[in-house]
Protein backbone atom coordinates (compact mmCIF):
# COMPACT_ATOMS: atom_id res chain seq x y z
CA UNK A 1 0.00 0.00 0.00
CA UNK A 2 1.41 3.35 -1.03
CA UNK A 3 2.06 6.02 1.60
CA UNK A 4 0.84 9.41 0.43
CA UNK A 5 3.70 11.90 0.14
CA UNK A 6 2.00 14.33 2.52
CA UNK A 7 1.99 11.61 5.20
CA UNK A 8 5.74 10.92 5.16
CA UNK A 9 7.14 11.62 8.63
CA UNK A 10 10.42 13.43 7.93
CA UNK A 11 9.92 16.93 6.47
CA UNK A 12 13.10 16.86 4.35
CA UNK A 13 12.33 13.42 2.93
CA UNK A 14 8.71 14.43 2.30
CA UNK A 15 9.93 17.51 0.38
CA UNK A 16 12.45 15.34 -1.54
CA UNK A 17 9.75 12.93 -2.72
CA UNK A 18 7.44 15.83 -3.61
CA UNK A 19 10.17 17.57 -5.64
CA UNK A 20 11.07 14.36 -7.49
CA UNK A 21 7.44 13.60 -8.33
CA UNK A 22 6.77 17.19 -9.43
CA UNK A 23 9.97 17.18 -11.52
CA UNK A 24 10.86 20.42 -9.73
CA UNK A 25 14.63 20.75 -10.06
CA UNK A 26 14.75 24.08 -8.19
CA UNK A 27 12.85 22.72 -5.18
CA UNK A 28 15.05 19.62 -5.25
CA UNK A 29 18.27 21.66 -5.27
CA UNK A 30 17.01 23.83 -2.41
CA UNK A 31 16.64 20.70 -0.25
CA UNK A 32 20.30 19.78 -0.54
CA UNK A 33 22.95 20.95 1.90
CA UNK A 34 26.12 22.47 0.43
CA UNK A 35 28.41 19.65 -0.69
CA UNK A 36 25.64 17.04 -0.56
CA UNK A 37 26.57 13.58 -1.83
CA UNK A 38 24.78 10.47 -2.99
CA UNK A 39 25.34 6.83 -3.83
CA UNK A 40 23.53 4.41 -6.13
CA UNK A 41 23.79 0.67 -5.49
CA UNK A 42 26.71 1.26 -3.11
CA UNK A 43 28.80 3.45 -5.43
CA UNK A 44 29.22 7.17 -4.93
CA UNK A 45 27.97 9.12 -7.95
CA UNK A 46 28.19 12.70 -9.16
CA UNK A 47 25.00 14.09 -7.67
CA UNK A 48 24.21 16.62 -10.42
CA UNK A 49 24.87 14.18 -13.25
CA UNK A 50 22.94 11.34 -11.59
CA UNK A 51 19.89 13.42 -10.67
CA UNK A 52 19.73 14.93 -14.15
CA UNK A 53 19.95 11.51 -15.83
CA UNK A 54 17.95 9.36 -13.39
CA UNK A 55 15.32 11.83 -12.18
CA UNK A 56 14.79 14.97 -14.23
CA UNK A 57 15.60 14.03 -17.83
CA UNK A 58 13.89 10.65 -17.47
CA UNK A 59 10.78 11.72 -15.51
CA UNK A 60 11.57 9.88 -12.27
CA UNK A 61 8.72 9.06 -9.89
CA UNK A 62 8.61 7.58 -6.38
CA UNK A 63 5.74 5.60 -4.86
CA UNK A 64 6.66 4.98 -1.21
CA UNK A 65 5.54 1.64 0.22
CA UNK A 66 7.25 1.75 3.62
CA UNK A 67 9.25 4.11 5.80
CA UNK A 68 11.47 3.45 8.80
CA UNK A 69 14.21 5.14 10.85
CA UNK A 70 11.94 8.06 11.68
CA UNK A 71 11.05 8.49 8.03
CA UNK A 72 14.64 8.65 6.80
CA UNK A 73 14.62 5.22 5.16
CA UNK A 74 12.16 4.32 2.43
CA UNK A 75 11.15 1.29 0.41
CA UNK A 76 9.63 2.54 -2.80
CA UNK A 77 8.68 1.69 -6.33
CA UNK A 78 10.79 4.00 -8.47
CA UNK A 79 10.13 4.47 -12.15
CA UNK A 80 11.62 6.50 -14.95
CA UNK A 81 11.61 6.52 -18.73
CA UNK A 82 14.99 4.76 -18.90
CA UNK A 83 14.57 1.77 -16.57
CA UNK A 84 10.83 1.41 -16.07
CA UNK A 85 9.70 0.49 -12.55
CA UNK A 86 11.86 -1.13 -9.89
CA UNK A 87 11.70 -1.75 -6.16
CA UNK A 88 14.22 0.53 -4.46
CA UNK A 89 15.51 1.51 -1.05
CA UNK A 90 16.43 5.07 -0.09
CA UNK A 91 18.21 6.36 3.01
CA UNK A 92 18.74 9.99 3.91
CA UNK A 93 21.11 11.92 6.14
CA UNK A 94 19.62 15.24 7.15
CA UNK A 95 21.85 18.05 8.44
CA UNK A 96 21.01 20.18 11.49
CA UNK A 97 19.60 22.88 9.20
CA UNK A 98 17.01 20.41 7.85
CA UNK A 99 18.63 19.95 4.44
CA UNK A 100 19.71 16.62 3.00
CA UNK A 101 23.48 16.14 3.15
CA UNK A 102 23.48 12.64 1.66
CA UNK A 103 21.11 10.14 0.17
CA UNK A 104 21.71 6.58 -0.91
CA UNK A 105 19.53 4.52 -3.19
CA UNK A 106 19.62 1.15 -4.84
CA UNK A 107 17.54 -1.82 -5.77
CA UNK A 108 15.79 -3.47 -2.84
Amino acid sequence: MTIQTARLRDPAVRAFVAAVNAHDRDAFQALLAPGATMADDGSDRDLDDWTDREIFSSHGHLEVDNESQGGRALLARYSNDTWGEMRTKWTFTVADDGRISRFETGQA
